[in-house]
């Protein structure tokens, strides 16, 4: 359980939030009784709500509410972009849409990858902290299928005033936050349904679960899998990490867990091209036919599926990207419009591998 100081400091930083308290909180005293602690408690939770520069307190004169500052005339606002990655996979194309919308909206991005590790996003968010010109942040959280230990740094952030758009996945213990995330569910929906169309009963899967995403797209293909009455077996399903990412599927790594996997299904729903194009390159090295043997379908409609031999059927966001939806639902947010969080949906592209 938190300390009462933090509690008192939780309870008082929404009320500053929401505007209760516009210019000062109440004295020592008054906060003593209505949180029904000590003053030490007390001073302790204003110093933590002072660190985090919501007030200022001076002796004799109370504690008062910081003003946000107001927008200078001509100042090009600065909006943060954590990524995971910014060369890898599909974060170029992500990139480049988020860039062309500040562009617009005549501000900076400033780029931060955090290569998906809680330590690098850690140092990314405490010098976001630090920094006296921050307006909002873009940010593709960190193994969003994990407990997060970052999160008391997002909410000295949101405390701040600095509005947060999380890609592609978010944390539960952060609900007031805005999202733009892919519609991962039906994705996985979609892909078993299509599968069973193409007459396919031993449908097999392969997910990432450190992330929100692997996590939703298990979800979806589960749903579908039950609906259509097919047997979900746990031989049939592979999960991996981030960790163990490039050495999945690579030569000589657990041939005969490989090779049971692969002769108990027709088909197989991958997490992503990346994961696809490596097993359409198994498949193909151990004298399957594709999808002749097996199918293989996937996300993302990336250069690894245009690439793969056979190219990979996959689902596609086109015309829809999520950064250039979720630079434009920040700078929305950031004009004081209603804002809700949104899902990017999915267009099946069918190929040759299925």
């Amino acid at each position: 359980m938190s300390p009462k100081y933090q509690l008192v400091a939780d309870a008082l930083r929404a009320d500053i939030l929401e505007g209760r308290y516009p210019k000062t909180l109440p004295t020592e005293q008054a906060l003593c009784a209505q949180f029904q602690v000590s003053r030490q408690t007390v001073r302790q939770a204003l110093s933590l709500l002072e660190s985090e520069r919501l007030i200022d307190r001076k002796q004799g004169s109370g504690s008062h509410v910081r003003q946000q500052k107001e927008p200078v005339p001509g100042r090009r606002m600065s909006i943060a972009v954590v990524t995971t990655y910014i060369s890898d996979y599909i974060f170029p194309s992500i990139l480049r849409e988020i860039e062309a919308v500040c562009s617009e909206h005549d501000s900076v991005p400033l780029l931060f990858a955090t290569q998906n590790q809680f330590s690098s996003e850690r140092k990314i968010l405490l010098t976001l902290l630090g920094m006296e010109q921050l307006d909002g942040v873009l940010v593709e959280g960190t193994k969003t299928g994990l407990p997060n230990p970052n999160i008391k740094l997002y909410q000295k952030l949101m405390a701040r005033g600095i509005p947060l758009v999380f890609m592609h996945g978010n944390y539960e213990k952060l609900p007031d936050t805005l999202s733009v995330l892919d519609d991962n569910a039906e994705g996985g929906r979609m892909l078993v349904e299509y599968l069973y169309r193409k007459g396919h009963r031993r449908i097999a899967g392969i997910f990432k679960y450190d992330d929100l995403q692997g996590r939703q797209r298990f979800a979806g293909y589960l749903d579908a899998m039950q609906e259509l009455g097919l047997q979900v077996e746990d031989s049939r399903i592979l999960w991996y990490s981030t960790d163990q990412k490039d050495r999945f599927l690579r030569e000589g790594v657990d041939e005969a867990r490989m090779g049971a996997f692969f002769s108990s299904c027709s088909a197989v729903v991958c997490y992503n091209d990346e994961v696809a194009s490596r097993v359409v390159a198994y498949l193909n090295k151990n004298g399957y036919s594709i999808p002749g043997d097996i199918a293989v379908v996937s996300f993302d409609n990336s250069q690894y599926s245009e690439m793969s031999t056979p190219r990979i059927t996959s689902l596609s966001h086109e015309p829809y990207n999520v950064g250039h939806m979720a630079a434009e639902l920040l700078f929305r947010h950031l004009r004081g419009e209603a804002c809700a969080s949104a899902l990017a949906p999915w267009t099946l592209v069918e190929k040759e591998s299925s």
